[in-house]
């Protein structure tokens, strides 16, 4: 992922990762979506996020995803997906129908990372959402960073060295 020009991340909360995106691909376009404004603000007042040059959508993402979806758009080589409410992702948010939303977005040569809590009963529900992906992308890598799994997934197939 070393010509990354554009970022769309669904669930910006305080900006923790734009600030990751901006620090690995310091011209990328980033956009943001989070339904909660007093996340944001809060984001922007204690860590930074009005700095980082995001441009910022306070909207349901899947309402975002359904707009966009409709209009020829922009369309984004890395797509950041982070969507909690407390520890728990909503229902709508692990659909086919919402899957496939976001896969429209992604350039040809572009990466979607979904971001999954991975302990205890999480586990079973991050595998079951895996089998998911696996349906709609032609490649999905799992990272386990500590207590979470990113689903890494692109729909190129890997070139073989």
């Amino acid at each position: 992922m070393s010509n990354v020009k554009s970022c769309l991340i669904l669930g910006l909360g305080g900006g923790g990762i734009a600030k990751i995106v901006r620090k690995n691909w310091p011209d990328a376009k980033i956009v943001g979506v989070d339904v909660d404004p007093i996340i944001v603000e809060l984001g922007k007042k204690y860590l930074g996020l009005d700095k980082l040059g995001v441009e910022i959508v306070i909207q349901d993402a899947s309402e975002y995803l359904s707009q966009k979806s409709k209009v020829k758009s922009q369309k984004f080589d890395i797509i950041c997906v982070d969507m909690y409410v407390g520890d728990r992702v909503p229902e709508k948010f692990e659909t086919d129908n919402y899957i496939q939303l976001v896969r429209r977005l992604l350039t040809s040569s572009g990466h979607v990372v979904f971001n999954r809590l991975y302990y205890g009963e999480k586990r079973k529900e991050a595998e079951e959402f895996h089998r998911k992906l696996i349906h709609i992308f032609k490649k999905v890598r799992p990272v386990y960073p500590e207590a979470n799994v990113m689903y890494v997934c692109s729909i190129q197939t890997p070139r073989i060295p």
